[in-house]
C-alpha cells in the first residue's frame, strides 16, 4: 500500500485557547483546522433514586441560565495542552482526574470509580474532543462547591431520567453535543432497566 506523506503542521495563529493549524497535503493544497484542548463532562447518577445531577449555570454566551453536566476544560491553556501532547501521559487518565476536580469545584461532590462513557469529536476541521465519564460512587464534599471567580453555578438539581430527556428535547439543555451524549446514555440506562 502506498504511503501518504503529509508535511509537518504549521501553527498559523495561536491564542490562549485556540490555534489554527495548517498542513500542506501531497497535492499542494493547504488543509486548515482549529484546535482547542479537550473538555470533560461528568454524569453523576444516583441509582437509588434514578436521578441525574445537572448544574444550573449562568452562561455569558447565552446571556441566560443553562442546565449542564459538571465539567470544564482538561487543560486551561494551549501551552498546558502542548506540554501534555509532548508527554507520554494517557489523555483518558488526565481527563478523569479533571472530571473529579470539576465535580468538586462545580457541584461540591467527591466522585470516584469513573468510567469513560464516550468521546465526542467535532470533525475534521475543528479538533476539540469532549470526554464524558460516569461516576460509580459519589458523596457530598466537606465545604461544598469551590467555584472559580466569575462562575455562577447552582448545584443541587437532581432530575429523573425522563425529566432530563424532556429537558433535552425541549432545548432546556443548550450545550447540544453534551445533550446528545447524555441522551444516548439515558437510552442505554433505560434499555438495561427494561431487560431486568
Amino acid at each position: 500500500m502506498e504511503q501518504i506523506h503529509i508535511k509537518p503542521e504549521h501553527i498559523a495563529y495561536k491564542g490562549r485557547l485556540f490555534e489554527v493549524v495548517e498542513q500542506e497535503q501531497p497535492n499542494g493544497k493547504i488543509y486548515e483546522k482549529a484546535r482547542r484542548a479537550p473538555g470533560v463532562r461528568l454524569i453523576i447518577f444516583d441509582s437509588s433514586s434514578e436521578r441525574v445531577l445537572l448544574t444550573r449555570e449562568w452562561r455569558q454566551e447565552l446571556q441566560g441560565w443553562d442546565y449542564r453536566l459538571p465539567g470544564g476544560k482538561v487543560f486551561d491553556t494551549l501551552e498546558e495542552y502542548d506540554a501534555f501532547r509532548n508527554s507520554d501521559r494517557d489523555i483518558e487518565i488526565v481527563a478523569a482526574e479533571k472530571a473529579q476536580a470539576e465535580a468538586l469545584e462545580e457541584a461540591g461532590i467527591d466522585v470516584c470509580g469513573l468510567r469513560l462513557e464516550g468521546v465526542s469529536r467535532l470533525g475534521a476541521t475543528v479538533e476539540w474532543d469532549l470526554y464524558l465519564f460516569e461516576a460509580a460512587e459519589f458523596g457530598n464534599a466537606a465545604g461544598g462547591q469551590r467555584l472559580e471567580e466569575g462562575e455562577v453555578i447552582e448545584a443541587n438539581n437532581w432530575f429523573a431520567l425522563d425529566e432530563v430527556e424532556q429537558m433535552i428535547m425541549a432545548g432546556v439543555m443548550q450545550e447540544d453535543r453534551v445533550a446528545m451524549l447524555l441522551l444516548r446514555w439515558i437510552n442505554k440506562k433505560q434499555e438495561v432497566s427494561n431487560e431486568i
